[in-house]
């Protein structure tokens, strides 16, 4: 009788385990998701501005339509990609880097502008994606900490049993090539 209650103890003990395990997995997962849906409010924000700035700039920029259209072929792809969600954070981020890209060419462009320049409307919407980029490299610090908590502890022992029973899977980190990292710089000065 005593051998039941000890086998009976051993048994409770491992599904607590277990169940504490699994839970704080599914604890993980969850931040990663909220954490993805930082980025993808401040992702929505930036491909909501870009084109009422393509608007705002297409009737002074006659011969740079190229440019214009590069920039929206690049939020296309970018919202596309983001709307996969975190599984697919790695695609995301590369389409947000052709994107940056874009928008650099478009802004050095706008400098050969004076009358854009000093268009009130184009130096908010510049001003506003500035903010917004910035506030997606806060969210990208923030996710990847996250992903890299989750997928450490799914890849630990115990955990990576329990992980691969219940299908927790590696996250991908939202990373940007190092020169699409850096803030468009834009100059609105009114210089000669």
């Amino acid at each position: 009788m005593e051998a039941v209650w000890i086998l009976l103890i051993v048994i409770a003990v491992i599904a607590l385990f277990l169940v504490f395990v699994y839970n704080g997995l599914v604890r993980l997962r969850n931040q990663v998701d909220e954490a993805w849906n930082q980025i993808s409010v401040q992702l929505k924000r930036r491909h909501d501005l870009i084109p009422n700035l393509v608007n705002s700039v297409k009737g002074y920029m006659d011969f740079e339509q190229e440019t214009l259209t590069k920039v929206i072929e690049a939020r296309n792809a970018a919202v596309s990609a983001a709307e996969k969600g975190p599984q697919a954070a790695g695609q995301s981020a590369q389409a947000e880097g052709l994107l940056t890209g874009a928008l650099r060419q478009l802004f050095a462009l706008v400098e050969n502008y004076p009358q854009l320049k000093a268009n009130e409307n184009v130096m908010q919407l510049q001003e506003q994606l500035t903010t917004t980029e910035n506030q997606i490299g806060f969210s990208r610090h923030h996710y990847n900490s996250t992903v890299r908590e989750y997928n450490t502890s799914i890849q630990t022992f115990p955990n990576v049993l329990i992980a691969g029973m219940f299908g927790f899977r590696d996250r991908d980190y939202f990373q940007i090539a190092e020169e699409d990292a850096a803030v468009p710089a834009v100059d609105l000065s009114l210089k000669a």
